[in-house]
């Protein structure tokens, strides 16, 4: 089956797999019995699918715990499946990935170490996701050229 081939390739959720079934104009009665299969024989889990989701988005696209759980908030997961997963992170590394992009950014910001260049700062962190205290509170901690 399709499905199995693309559940076997990456991660999906149940919320992409019906949108894939629904793309392929397979019957609304069909629907259910074909997820309850691959459920089943663990092709998918939407916990699974949250935790790659999470560590994925924080180490490569650097966003922060705002901006994933509203990504899985859009991919349809339960609320508590995405506290748990956003529960997973490590604290420290969480931090220090974002150091590491203010810190990329410091380079890119004409005003200096000024109040409108740490607010530009301040707004690019805040719109990657992190949230607004910690990222306050690190850019005290950026190393200005």
């Amino acid at each position: 089956m399709r499905l199995e081939a693309l559940c076997a390739r990456s991660e999906h959720c149940e919320w992409e797999l019906r949108e894939k079934l629904r793309g392929w104009n397979v019957a609304v009665s069909e629907v259910d019995g074909i997820l309850a299969s691959l459920a089943k024989h663990r092709f998918y889990d939407d916990e699974r699918f949250a935790r790659a989701y999470v560590r994925d988005k924080l180490l490569y696209s650097h966003w922060g715990r705002r901006k994933i759980s509203l990504g899985l908030y859009a991919k349809r997961i339960d609320r508590d499946t995405i506290e748990d997963a956003l529960d997973e992170i490590d604290t420290k590394e969480y931090e220090g990935i974002l150091l590491a992009f203010l810190q990329s950014r410091v380079r890119s910001i004409k005003e200096g170490n000024t109040y409108e260049g740490r607010t530009k700062l301040y707004r690019a962190g805040v719109a990657r996701g992190f949230e607004p205290e910690t990222v306050a509170r690190l850019i005290k901690v950026v190393k200005w050229p």
